[in-house]
């Protein structure tokens, strides 16, 4: 089912959440694909405020999904009483996503909606919606081929509300997600045609937690092998310059696997093992 409703441009706020009011209503139900993340979270919200129980929030658990975001998606479900299951998707097992290429964001989103369309198919629901907003637009996406290949609806982007739009909207609705910053799978942490195995992810996790553990809230450990490339938010670096700091994050890095434990002195940006790969925008 689709509807016949044009993507809006400009207005208020006001004016953009009431056109993604105006969106879900146009479906009777709907499966919403929720990591968790800020956009998905308050998509989830936003149909279960409008279509109760008709929409169903749906996350998909794989192990390049990490379980940080597992135990927010779950928070958030029960808080807000969302209607919630949990699939289990298999992209590992897809020879095209571990070779990493620069599609591999393609295999990985095909998997998920094969998976929810099928349960959307088998339930009655009319359609399955995911998080992109309105920034998204242009962007190096390769997971949006799949989305238009499998006719997944994206009624942020429809209602044209950007991630600040989001961010303003969760926090007026209590979610906690309104200032949680951009996340991603692990597998983005992998340089383009460096395999992607489970060693990895788990070992990008652990790094990740060991950063959180410290203190530290906007960041990536971009795996380079046995080189840990740490990308911290401007903000946070001079305080990983300490000596004592650094020296707890080389210590606890070098305990999981690490040879070497660098600092990105451009700081965190999103997409950043992007740089020196040509792109085009899907």
């Amino acid at each position: 089912m689709t509807t016949d409703l044009a993507p809006v441009v400009g207005g208020s706020l006001g004016d953009r959440e009431a056109a993604l009011v105006d969106r879900l209503r146009a479906w009777p139900s709907l499966v919403v694909a929720y990591s968790g993340g800020v956009d998905s979270a308050y998509l989830a919200y936003a149909a279960s405020r409008v279509l109760g129980r008709q929409a169903l929030a749906v996350t998909a658990d794989s192990p390049s999904y990490p379980e940080r975001h597992r135990a927010m998606a779950l928070a958030i479900a029960g808080d807000f009483a969302l209607r919630h299951e949990i699939i289990r998707t298999d992209e590992m097992d897809r020879p095209e996503y571990r070779a990493n290429a620069t599609d591999r964001c393609y295999f990985c989103k095909h998997e998920l909606y094969t998976k929810l369309t099928e349960l959307a198919r088998a339930r009655g629901f009319s359609a399955v919606a995911d998080g992109s907003n309105a920034d998204d637009r242009g962007d190096y996406r390769p997971g949006r081929r799949a989305a238009r290949e499998f006719g997944v609806v994206s009624p942020l982007d429809d209602a044209g509300l950007s991630k600040a739009d989001i961010r303003e909207l969760s926090h007026a609705a209590g979610l906690p997600t309104w200032d949680e910053p951009a996340s991603a799978c692990l597998s983005s942490r992998i340089p383009y045609f460096s395999e992607v195995t489970d060693a990895k992810l788990r070992q990008i996790e652990s790094a990740e937690a060991a950063l959180r553990a410290l203190g530290f809230r906007v960041l990536r450990v971009r795996h380079h092998d046995d080189i840990a490339r740490i990308e911290l938010g401007r903000d946070e670096m001079p305080r990983a310059l300490d000596p004592l700091v650094s020296a707890a994050i080389e210590r606890e890095l070098r305990a999981l696997g690490y040879k070497y434990v660098t600092l990105d002195l451009k700081g965190y940006r999103l997409g950043s093992l992007n740089e020196g790969v040509t792109l085009k925008a899907i």
